[in-house]
């Protein structure tokens, strides 16, 4: 699992500005290296080449690139709307965190620049026949990486903010999600056999603000827990609502207020939750995209039925994250699990809830459930209550004998699968 800083390096370098700046920098550290290079150039090259042509080119540049920059941030602005408002708004940071989209930002912003840059230093005159040579070539080989980086942008912003597009991004983060815990289903610490399996000796240490907690630094708690010699154990999960009447933990072994300083900068709270340790998070996501398309405004029950499959195919990954987990690195951090019962409600309720109406949409809720029974034993009991809940919902909002017996043929596979793994 990421420490602290590690994930907040990992938080910033996801932010549109830094691919910017960074490309701006590179951009101005280009069109000044010309400067250091020209030493090297031999006296008569300049004169063979022709390089006085490299004012013409980087006018074009400057100028093209501006417009270029202008329109890609018009689009991706744009396409950020359309998610936000056939999709979900939860999922719009995904696309504006989107590696891809950011460097083709940068690298026009980057190129601008360069080209500004360059103008600027030529009519200083610094750069004389010689770094003009140094300056064309590096204009050349820009060039080449604009025109690469167009081709692809053509190809990437014909799908920026589909629905289907946004809905796969979604889909990777959760599934991101789901490989860390994975490797750390404890976060890194030892796993509880239940959420309140506290000692009753254990202090309460509760949040000093509201909101939602993004991430758990279990290396920090466990270092606090070896210079103190404590226990400590882990209550509220990436993705719990926090208050200063909420316990963040509890500490075993006496707790002094700089342990309780030290035990809550291990928890990073904030006002929205966060994909990277929240499973849960991505499998509301969903549901949310999944409803939105069940909307009267949308009507589009296909979307529905294939978040079903998407979301199907990361919990049927669930079981199996947790049985190949690594060993504990921190074993004085205990961590409660993240309960199925918990992520089968945040996807399959809303769904269940909005689709009633739409037989369609109710078989593939009970198609589902089976599948998920029928992959593993454990997910039998509570994919049964579900089935029967979205019956229930199903039998009462559809007003035709022949939908409601689809539903209910489809709801009695469960039942036999149950049956069979008992």
């Amino acid at each position: 699992m990421f420490s602290r800083q590690h994930w907040w390096l990992r938080q910033q370098l996801r932010k549109v500005w830094v691919h910017a700046a960074a490309f701006s920098v590179l951009g101005i550290l280009t069109a000044l290296i010309a400067l250091w290079v020209k030493q090297y150039i031999p006296k008569d090259l300049p004169t063979s080449i022709g390089a006085d042509a490299v004012d013409d080119l980087l006018r074009i540049l400057a100028t093209s690139m501006l417009s270029v920059t202008i329109f890609s941030l018009s689009t991706m602005v744009s396409a950020y709307a359309s998610a936000t408002s056939n999709v979900t708004p939860r999922a719009t940071n995904l696309l504006i965190e989107d590696a891809t989209a950011q460097n083709v930002l940068a690298t026009f912003v980057g190129s601008f620049l360069f080209s500004l840059v360059g103008i600027i230093v030529l009519q200083t005159g610094l750069y004389g026949a010689t770094g003009r040579v140094v300056l064309y070539v590096v204009t050349l080989g820009v060039i080449v990486l604009i025109v690469v980086t167009l081709l692809r942008w053509i190809d990437y912003v014909l799908h920026l903010g589909r629905v289907r597009t946004t809905t796969e991004r979604v889909e990777n983060a959760t599934r991101e999600a789901i490989r860390h815990r994975r490797e750390a289903p404890g976060l890194g610490g030892e796993l509880m056999a239940e959420r309140d399996a506290v000692p009753s000796d254990a202090e309460p240490i509760d949040a000093d603000s509201f909101g939602y907690v993004q991430h758990v630094d279990a290396e920090s708690l466990q270092e606090l827990a070896e210079q103190h010699d404590l226990q400590v154990f882990v209550q509220a999960l990436p993705g719990s609502l926090v208050d200063p009447s909420a316990a963040l933990g509890a500490i075993q072994g006496g707790a002094s207020d700089e342990v309780r300083r030290r035990f809550r900068k291990a928890f990073t709270i904030g006002d929205a939750r966060s994909f990277d340790q929240d499973p849960r998070f991505g499998m509301c996501v969903l549901s949310e995209i999944a409803s939105r398309a069940l909307s009267p405004a949308l009507n589009d029950p296909g979307t529905a039925i294939d978040v079903l499959s998407r979301g199907t195919r990361l919990l049927a990954s669930w079981f199996e994250a947790r049985d190949n987990a690594d060993t504990v690195r921190f074993p004085r951090v205990r961590v409660p699990p993240v309960d199925v019962c918990d992520l089968f409600d945040d996807f399959f309720v809303p769904i269940a809830r909005d689709g009633a109406a739409m037989v369609e949409v109710a078989v593939h809720v009970q198609k589902a459930l089976v599948g998920l029974a029928r992959v593993d034993a454990r997910f039998a009991t509570v994919a049964s209550h579900h089935s029967r809940s979205a019956l229930a919902r199903a039998e009462h909002a559809l007003s035709a004998p022949d939908d409601r017996a689809r539903v209910q043929r489809a709801a009695g596979k469960i039942e036999a699968v149950s049956q069979r793994e008992a």
